[in-house]
Formats: C-alpha cells, structure tokens, sequence
C-alpha cells in the first residue's frame, strides 16, 4: 500500500535496472531488515542523472509486502513551511489521535489544522516518529524521499531528526540526494557512480538505433562517466552523421547541463503554446494538474493536455520525465516568460484554500518593488512563524525586502527576517539581512535591536566568550528607548556571562553587574526575575551581604510558582543558581523541577537541554543516583536531538560523587578541553572540582589540593567556587597544608556568614572540624553532622561521619571512630559512592575491625544501560510508553523493544514487578 506523493513521485516506473548488483544488493539487505523487525537508513547519494531515483523506484517495487510512504523534494518548494512533510504526512493523519498529546498539539499546528503556539520542531519530529511508528506496529514500512536536497528545511530537520532517533522499528527510511545536507549529514551513505564500461556501453547501444564505431562509443562512454540519463539522453536529436562523427555531445558545460540542454533540444521541436505549457508545469511545484490547467487557460494556450513528447505526463499528477526536465524549462526561460507564467499561477491559485503559494507566485511575477505583495509576503511569514516555520519566514520576509520600496518598510522588515533566521539556526541569512537593515534608515531602537540579534545569534551559536559583550552593549543601547527589554536583556547577558565565566571576551559577570546596577528601572511592576538580576549584580559590585537575600527571595519565588511561564522557560535554570549561591537546597530542587515540568509540558526542548542537566545535579547532590542518572540519560538523549552546545553539568555532579575513576577522568578531561575551547569557563570550573572530590574519595589529597585550588580561584563569588573551597579545606588538611586549610576556612566562612541554610552552615562546620584542634574541633564535625542531618544533602552528610570518624580515629578513640565510620561506610554504600565507601571501608580496617565490601544500592540494575535503566525508572514510577518516548525522544514500539529486554535483564515479566526490582532511594 502507497502513501504520499509528489510532482515526480512516479516519474520512473520500471525496476528494469541495467546492472547495479552491488547496490541492488544492498537496498535488499536494508528491505529484509525491514521485514525481520529492523530499522534500517540509507541515503542514495550522486550526481543528477547517475540512477539514485531508479534504485529508489527498485526498492519501491521490491517492497510490495510494506507499507509505502514517499515524497519528493521539489526545488521552487524549498522556501515552503513543511511542504514535503505534507506530501508524506497527510494520509496518516488520521492516526493523530493515537500519538501523545503534546506531539498531536505540534502536528496540529503545523499542518494548520488547529490554532497555537509556535511549536519546538522537535516535537514536530518526534510526532511525525509516533506516526510512523505507529504505521510499523501494522506492517513494515518504508519511507522514500527522492530529491532530498530540495526538501524544505522544516521537513528536511524533521526527517533528519526521524532518521537519528528510529530505533527498533520495522522502518526502513531511503533517502534520494545529489548532496547532503547538514540535516542528514552523518547518516549512512550509499554513493551510486556511473555504469561499469561494459554496462554504460550497452545501455548506450540500447539508446542509439544504429551502430557505433568503437572509438566513437567509448569516447561518449568516457565523457559521460557511465551517467545512465546522459548515454540515454544525450543522443536523442542527433543525427546518425552527428553522432558517428562524435559531434553534438562536446562541450563546456558539466554534465547535468550538457542533459538539461538535450531536453530543451526536444522542447524547442514543440510549438510555442506547448512549450509555455510546460513552462507553467516547471514553474507549479505542487504537480496539480487542475491548477496547470486553469493557468493555462488564463493564458490562453490551446495545447494538448496528455503526455508531452516524453517530457511532461499531465495525469492524476503533473509529472516531468526528470527534475532536469524542470530546471532546464525554467532556467532557460526569459525573466518575461517566467513573470507571465507566475502571474497566471497566482491568478489560477486560490488565496483562501493556499495563501503563501499565491504570496510566492505573486513575488516572483513582480517586476519590481510591490508593496501590496510585500504585504502578502509579510503575512505569509507571519503564518509560518505560528506553525513553527522560522526557515520558511526568513525567507519570505526576505523576498518582501527585496519587493519594498519604502526604507523604513524595509528596515524593518529586514530585522524580522534576521529575527527569523536566528530562531531558525540559519546565522548565515541572518547576517545578511543585518547587512541590509545597517544599510537602510534607522533609530536608535533599531540600531539597538540589530545589536540585540547579534547578541542572541552568538549566545545561539555557543555559549561562549563572545557573547555577553554583545549582550551587555545591546542592553545599553535599549535603556533610553524600552527600559523593560534593556533589563530583560541585561539578565540575558548576566547568564551568558556565566556560562563564559573566567573566559568571557573582555565582559564577564562583573562588567555586567556593574552596568546592570546603573541602569534606569522601568516603570512597570517589578518582577521576581528583575529581583533575581538585582541579587547576582549586587553580589557582585557590593558582596553577599546585599546580594544574597534578594537571591533567595528570588529562587523561593520561582520555586513556588509565583512567576510566569515564560520567565520559568527563560530564566528558570538561573534561579537554582540563585538558591545555591544563598545556600537554599529546598529553593533549588524546587525551581528545577518547575523549570524542567514547564518545559516539557511547552515541549520547550532547548530549554530542557538546560533545565535536566540542572535538576540531574541537584538529585545527584541529594544522593539520588537513580534519579540522577535517570536525568544524565534524558540530557544526552535532549542534546543529540537538539544539538545544543553546553557543557554535561549534571553528569560532572553525578561521576564525581560516584567516584570511578575510569567514569569520571574521561569525561572530566573531555569537559575541560572541549569547553575551554568554546569559552564556556563555568563548565571548566565545574569539571576541576569534580576531578578534586573524586581525589579526594581515592584519598589522593596531595593531588587533589590543586584542582580544588583551580576550582575555588575561579570565579570565586560563584558557587561553584564555595563548593570547591571545602573540597580544598579538606585536601589541604590531609595533606598536611594546615595554613592554605585555613586560608581557605576563612573565605569560605565569609560565603556563609549570615546564613540560616543547613547546607551552608554544615559545610563550615564541617570545615572548621578539618582546621581546629582537640574539643573545638570535635564540636565542629558534631555541628555539622547536626545540621546536615535533617536535610536532604546525604552525600555531604555521610562525608561529616567519615571526617569525624578519621578524626576519632587519630584521636585513638577507636571505639567511637568505628561508630561514626561504619554509618558513613553504609551510607556511601547505600548511596553509590564508591571511592568514598572504600576510603571509609579503608579507615574502618585500621581500627582493628573486618569490613566485607557491600554491594551498593545501584548493583541491583547496574547490568542495564543508561538509557535502559532510565526506561525502566520511568515506567516503575507509572509512565506509559508514549509518555516515555516523548521523554527520551522514542518512538513507543522502541520504548516497548527496550522493556523487553530490561525485564529479560532483571528476570521479571510484568511492569508491576519493575517497583521490587528498583526500589526507589530512601
């Protein structure tokens, strides 16, 4: 059964291919995989002509037992909001229903069948995965895209996110392409080359009713590459004098032109109203033949509508013979000739049922500036953008520029589109209409807005360096002229200076606090993220004193609800930063869960990328490692499907508390050289304190003195700074450095003074225990076991039982040492902190007492893969399939596929059981 279609869906309908055993053999093994359950991609990569839609069409009829989706990329279609998408989509919408509601929301929405929100194109994909996996749990399917390289960009990102994310489906995805594109770059490549000599020269003989001397023969041969339509082509019109002679084949043009010329020699034989007939087929992307009719007869041809000498089928669809067919009518058309033709697609083109190929029809008949098109442009840009087709918008926005006359218009319009490319990663078109926009009229606001997109296209890019200098000047720029988005912006450049932290280009975290603070205040209601900026600008131009209370007012506020959704989606993973700077753990869990529960529900994915690397070290700091890994493998599964750039912040927390070396290391040398590289300091930061808390779980302290010591110089007013000062009170003190311990107690104590939070004072206490002698110490460890006792820190909590017990032991109080390292020996155990259960199980032996090494908490699933053991967590706590997949970014039969082989790892048989296999952490 076929579904979806296209201009030249069909246009080969032969699998009598010449040849190809190599590739035949391998389109076979990719369909057999298909039908034993597999999920196979393959991209069919050459050049115009050489046989990819041939072997596609071969693939197509061998797969008669599958179910068949097709599309076809069409060039004049490529500035259309999921175009494509709709050719291979629309029969299968009928099972929207049975697909997640989030996902059916964003296929609703893009197909315009229901009003809303812009959605994430991720979304978009993983919907269209549920569809097509959906269609699998029936019968195999296979999904063949020809001429991927003019698919549009909506669909193009969306079939390349399918194609990652399939799994184990009984899905086979074939794509058609000259090139390949970045959004299907990576996948596996079939390179189709021209025919073996033997095989070129006898599909020459087939295409040629006469003989050819030998010499003439492999000359065509050898100048065509063994290209199949060239040797089919190229002869057609020439005379046997011509082609015994070896001329009409010769040339400067490559080869795809040298084709295109041969078909326009058979158009130019037609008469002229077939031949404007064709033209108006080349220029109507969407093959419907009613609507080349009524353009024709707009014009007034009188031409036979049935196949054109080969060149053209007009049928149920318009089908041209090959896309050059297409390229070589339109291309070889006057500007005239193609205005004409266009004007009588728009006319011919209903504006209520298809308003943006009208638009689109109308911009390319124009024969210079045209407001009233530009206007049409402009509203087809605007139902782009609503249906998520940022691509698509930039491009219309950026054919109305070229249509306006007036330069204000134009400016104007110009910044939009760059707005538009920057929402849709196209940074190369946005820089061009920057250009346009510097070029015309502007104000002041506009000068200040085109600084702004600058800004967010370098902070879109990468979150480096470059970016909160761009920020900070456009917040400046924006103060006399709309102070609410000079301050909103101003926040935007605090968390870009914080991803850059130490690297920052010149303008780090305190250049933006200080301007922040000088800032005039806008007129409207003060919001708790304006209470946030005033927190981490005074903290750092005045100290904690002023900062730190209007930062834990801020977090409490976002962790309660008490803020926006869109300041939750925006600035939510900053307010974590905000309650740990004040040392409010309950502040912290509170926001990041909040940020990451809004962002799913918006299917905001970049900002989950953000918001599950936040909370997945808030649960690893709580000693969840379940939920913490859980979390480690949703933010690699979020940041392969977005691509977005930031640094593994929850992995660091988790590999470090955890402890193996062999873990830990790899990752934290990679996060260093990979983030230094891109000028993300605070992920280096977070990447040198972890590698010295996992020394200092080995007992390595005179190694891990000087990481710690990294850590804590750095950026020393962030938290990140606190945490690793204890780390280097402790290596310091055990290593026999008692004045850089006490050094470092002092600034610690200055990061907790005038604290309630049991975090931060636990920490000092626990940290004067190291400094201290004789009852004032053991006052100080009792402190902090006190403190830490009732919270949810239990990692730092079993650390004050091992640090006191240590004490105790040197103190030759073995009895109580052994109580105080056994707890901290069960905890660590328990919790999964290897290199610290060791140290502990180490210091227990020395007093004389025999320890068996426990099997910690995690051993139970330790035989299941992140990605398993984050399914099987999921479903314990009673998500379904689909909740799962839209989770991870799987399709449900994966989903399904996974669980088959989590229950044969843990050999249970039903979800229920899933509860007792991983019990939930105490």
């Amino acid at each position: 059964m076929e579904h979806g279609g296209g201009a030249e869906a069909g246009r080969t309908h032969s699998t009598a291919l010449l040849g190809r055993r190599s590739e035949r053999a391998v389109l076979d093994q990719l369909l057999g995989d298909v039908r034993n359950g597999g999920s196979q991609v393959l991209v069919v990569r050459g050049e115009a002509g050489v046989g990819k839609t041939a072997l596609l069409n071969y693939a197509t009829e061998s797969a008669h037992d599958l179910q068949l989706l097709r599309a076809v990329g069409v060039q004049s279609e490529m500035e259309l909001v999921f175009a494509a998408l709709h050719q291979l989509c629309m029969p299968l919408l009928d099972r929207m229903k049975r697909i997640p509601e989030p996902q059916r929301r964003a296929l609703a929405t893009v197909f315009g069948l229901a009003p809303g929100p812009a959605p994430d194109r991720f979304m978009v994909g993983l919907a269209v995965l549920s569809l097509i996996s959906d269609l699998a749990a029936e019968q195999p399917v296979l999904v063949v895209v020809d001429d991927a390289q003019w698919l549009d960009t909506a669909t193009a990102q969306t079939l390349g996110f399918v194609a990652r994310r399939i799994g184990n489906e009984a899905v086979g995805l074939l794509f058609g392409a000259r090139e390949v594109g970045v959004e299907l770059n990576g996948l596996a490549e079939l390179e189709v080359d021209g025919l073996p000599d033997d095989e070129a020269r006898a599909l020459l003989g087939s295409a040629v009713e006469f003989l050819l001397d030998a010499p003439i023969r492999d000359r065509i041969v050898a100048e065509t590459g063994g290209n199949p339509l060239a040797l089919l082509q190229l002869p057609r019109g020439l005379t046997a004098t011509q082609l015994a002679a070896g001329f009409g084949l010769l040339g400067g043009q490559g080869l795809p032109g040298r084709i295109e010329q041969s078909f326009l020699r058979e158009a130019d034989a037609l008469p002229p109203p077939t031949r404007q007939l064709l033209l108006v087929a080349a220029a109507e992307p969407v093959g419907d033949p009613v609507l080349v009719r009524r353009a024709a007869d707009q014009l007034g041809i009188d031409a036979a509508f049935a196949e054109i000498d080969g060149l053209l089928s007009l049928g149920e669809r318009v089908t041209f013979r090959h896309p050059l067919v297409r390229s070589a009518l339109y291309g070889s058309a006057s500007a005239t000739e193609r205005r004409a033709v266009h004007l009588a697609l728009a006319g011919a083109t209903d504006s209520a049922i298809d308003p943006d190929r009208r638009a689109w029809h109308l911009a390319a008949a124009a024969t210079g500036p045209d407001e009233a098109v530009a206007v049409e442009l402009e509203r087809s840009a605007d139902r782009a953008q609503a249906r998520g087709g940022f691509a698509a918008a930039a491009a219309f926005l950026q054919r109305a520029v070229a249509l306006t006359r007036d330069p204000v218009r134009r400016t104007e319009r110009a910044l939009a589109g760059a707005q538009a490319s920057v929402q849709a990663g196209a940074f190369r078109t946005a820089w061009e209409l920057l250009a346009t926009a510097e070029a015309g009229q502007l104000d002041d606001l506009g000068r200040a807005r085109i600084d702004l997109l600058r800004a967010e296209a370098a902070f879109a890019q990468q979150r480096g360096r470059d970016a909160p200098g761009l920020l900070l000047r456009a917040a400046q720029t924006l103060e006399p002229l709309d102070p609410r988005l000079a301050r909103d912006t101003y926040l935007d450049a605090w968390s870009a200076a914080l991803f850059a932290g130490q690297l920052a280009a010149g303008t780090g975290l305190r250049e933006v606090s200080q301007a922040a603070i000088a800032a005039p205040r806008p007129d409207t209601a003060v919001r708790s993220s304006d209470v946030m900026l005033d927190g981490f600008a005074l903290l750092f131009a005045e100290g904690r004193e002023r900062g730190v209370p209007l930062l834990k007012q801020a977090a409490t506020a976002f962790g309660d609800g008490e803020v926006s959704a869109e300041e939750i989606l925006r600035w939510g993973w900053l307010a974590t930063a905000a309650a740990a700077t004040a040392w409010d753990f309950e502040a912290c869990l509170a926001a990041s869960i909040r940020q990451v529960e809004t962002a799913r529900r918006a299917g905001a994915l970049a900002v989950l990328a953000v918001g599950v690397n936040v909370l997945g070290q808030v649960f690893a700091m709580a000693g969840d490692f379940a939920e913490a890994t859980s979390l480690r493998a949703e933010a690699d599964a979020v940041r392969e499907a977005t691509g977005t750039h930031i640094g593994p912040y929850g992995a660091l927390v988790l590999t470090a508390l955890q402890g193996r070396p062999d873990d830990a290391f790899p990752l934290i040398d990679d996060t260093i050289a990979k983030t230094t590289a891109e000028g993300q300091g605070t992920a280096a930061q977070y990447a040198r304190w972890a590698k010295s808390v996992v020394l200092n779980g080995l007992g390595h302290h005179d190694e891990a003195l000087p990481w710690a010591t990294l850590a804590a110089e750095d950026t020393p007013e962030l938290f990140v700074s606190s945490w690793a000062l204890s780390e280097q009170i402790e290596a310091a003190a055990h290593s026999g450095h008692l004045d850089v311990a006490a050094e470092a107690l002092a600034r610690l104590q200055e990061k907790t003074r005038g604290t309630d939070e049991p975090w931060g004072l636990g920490l000092e206490a626990r940290a004067r225990g190291l400094v201290h002698k004789g009852a004032a110490a053991e006052k100080a460890f009792l402190e902090a076991i006190e403190q830490l006792n009732g919270t949810r820190l239990r990692p730092d909590l079993a650390r004050s039982h091992l640090l006191y017990g240590e004490w105790l032991r040197r103190q030759t109080r073995r009895g109580d040492a052994r109580t105080e390292l056994r707890t901290a020996y069960e905890m660590f155990s328990e919790i999964g902190m290897t290199a610290f259960a060791d140290r502990a199980r180490r210091e227990l032996q020395a007093t004389g007492e025999t320890v068996r090494r426990r099997a910690t908490a995690t051993t139970a699933g330790d035989e299941l893969t992140p990605q398993e053991r984050q399914i099987a967590l999921l479903v314990r706590d009673g998500l379904s399939n689909p909740e799962v997949g839209t989770r991870l970014f799987l399709s449900p039969r994966t989903v399904e596929w996974h669980l088959r082989k989590i229950f044969d790892k843990l050999s249970i048989s039903s979800r229920r059981q899933l509860r007792d296999a991983l019990p939930e952490a105490g």
